[in-house]
């Protein structure tokens, strides 16, 4: 069996962080079959769909790095009508957009005549109702086991449901059914919220003629304290990770470990592993617990461990978020400071306050360790020192730390006694990279100027 899985979701607000894992599954599934993985944009709700949210899935999906295998081949930015592949049969790859619902209303048309003409569906107020079983329906499931759905004592009075409204808009039921269909999914991977509607697209497809596809219903993704995760709650949205400088494969890592787990129990897990050992049978029952303290731990284990290359990469587009143009910069500059950077912090968001005084032009300093610093005597310190470092020919590391501690040596004081003063007057805070690193990054030129201008403020 070819496996062919989709991603089906609304395009009516941000891209949820159990919608990005339901993507994820999905995807894994697709890879480590060698099947086909389908995006499919559900935006038959006219009244709640905007572009802007059909952007946030696609670059949300796109900075996870899911990309899919098929769909309308993209001409501009116009959307190719009704172009669905034969059943089971995957079209090529290329520029593919995915398939939108709201292209596809010829297909649930004649999709409906159909139950009509078979006399499964009938007009009833101006909507269109589809004729209910009355029978309990089981749910063979991959992951929860099989569920008997039988009809509630509400239901046993009128079963039937709307299947197009009177508007003639087509419901959830029947698009997601239809399209399943056109497309010959083969395994629906979707989260345990949907397994109540499960009962009615099984009789769906058994009413177009067709066996339904596989269903594998992934465990709800809960806050810390066991309730659901709403959309207003801290790690909701997927797009909140970009913004607050998480690198990619760490979400990814992470969301894979809500809901499945490799046999070792490890916690950092390259993706191209866990596609090779992701299987449906091995998604846990239970719910999985989202734990943001853990998702911040493993983003600084990526952070510490990717190539400085790839470091660069996520670096720079954080620094150009908070305000600090590279672009102004030699590249090996911008280079040489970011790796002083490096596994330091745990979120790229972090990068600008610990490392933004490298593209600036003046910093500012800390007004309470200036106050604490930029003492009178800590000035002759600092004119000391400053005539040290502009006597030196080599302006490494090395060189630095040595001309340092000499000069402490001079003056009777301990080295932290110039540490602090100087740091301060580079970066304008207490803390950051390696004093001895920085200024080197820095170079001479900048170093001095910073110098004078902080013996300028002590006056």
């Amino acid at each position: 069996m070819n496996v062919r899985v989709r991603f089906a979701p609304s395009p009516t607000g941000f891209l949820h962080i159990g919608g990005a894992r339901t993507a994820l599954f999905n995807w894994l599934y697709a890879r480590h079959t060698g099947g086909t993985f389908i995006l499919r944009i559900e935006d038959t709700d006219v009244a709640r769909n905007t572009q802007e949210a059909v952007e946030v899935i696609l670059n949300g999906l796109g900075w996870l790095g899911l990309d899919w295998d098929e769909g309308p081949i993209e001409v501009g930015s116009s959307r190719c009508d009704d172009r669905t592949p034969q059943r089971g049969v995957p079209t090529s790859k290329g520029a593919h957009g995915p398939y939108f619902q709201s292209q596809r209303t010829r297909i649930y048309q004649q999709r409906v005549q159909e139950l009509k003409d078979k006399g499964l569906a009938y007009d009833h107020e101006g909507a269109v109702k589809f004729k209910m079983t009355r029978e309990p329906i089981v749910i063979p499931d991959l992951i929860v086991g099989d569920v008997t759905r039988e009809l509630t004592d509400r239901e046993r009075l009128d079963p039937d449901f709307v299947i197009v409204r009177s508007d003639g808009q087509p419901v959830f039921h029947l698009v997601n059914v239809i399209d399943d269909l056109e497309m010959g999914i083969t395994h629906v991977v979707r989260g345990e919220d949907h397994l109540s509607n499960t009962a009615k697209h099984i009789a769906l497809f058994r009413a177009f003629g067709v066996e339904p596809p596989k269903y594998a219903h992934i465990p709800l993704i809960l806050n810390p304290d066991g309730t659901k995760m709403s959309k207003r709650d801290q790690g909701a949205s997927l797009t909140s990770y970009l913004e607050e400088g998480y690198a990619p494969e760490a979400v990814v890592n992470y969301l894979c470990l809500l809901g499945w787990s490799p046999k070792d129990n490890r916690e950092v897990v390259p993706i191209q592993e866990v596609v090779q050992m992701f299987d449906l049978p091995q998604v846990l029952r239970h719910n999985a617990r989202f734990d943001l303290d853990k998702l911040h731990w493993l983003n600084g284990e990526y952070i510490r461990l990717m190539s400085n290359e790839r470091f660069y990469e996520l670096a720079i587009p954080a620094l150009k978020r908070a305000g600090f143009d590279t672009s102004k910069f030699p590249s090996p500059y911008v280079k040489a400071a970011l790796d002083t950077c490096k596994g330091k912090k745990r979120l790229f968001s972090e990068l600008a306050d610990y490392g933004g005084f490298y593209f600036v032009e003046e910093v500012t300093y800390d007004p309470e360790a200036a106050a604490k610093d930029f003492t009178p005597e800590n000035r002759e310190r600092l004119k000391k020192l400053r005539d040290a470092f502009a006597a030196l020919s080599s302006f490494d590391a090395a060189s630095l730390e040595n001309c340092l501690k000499e000069t402490a040596k001079q003056l009777g004081v301990k080295a932290g006694a110039l540490v602090h003063p100087t740091r301060l007057a580079c970066t304008g805070k207490t803390a950051g990279p390696s004093l001895y690193h920085l200024l080197e990054v820095l170079g001479k030129d900048k170093v001095m100027q910073r110098l004078q201008r902080a013996l300028t403020v002590m006056g």
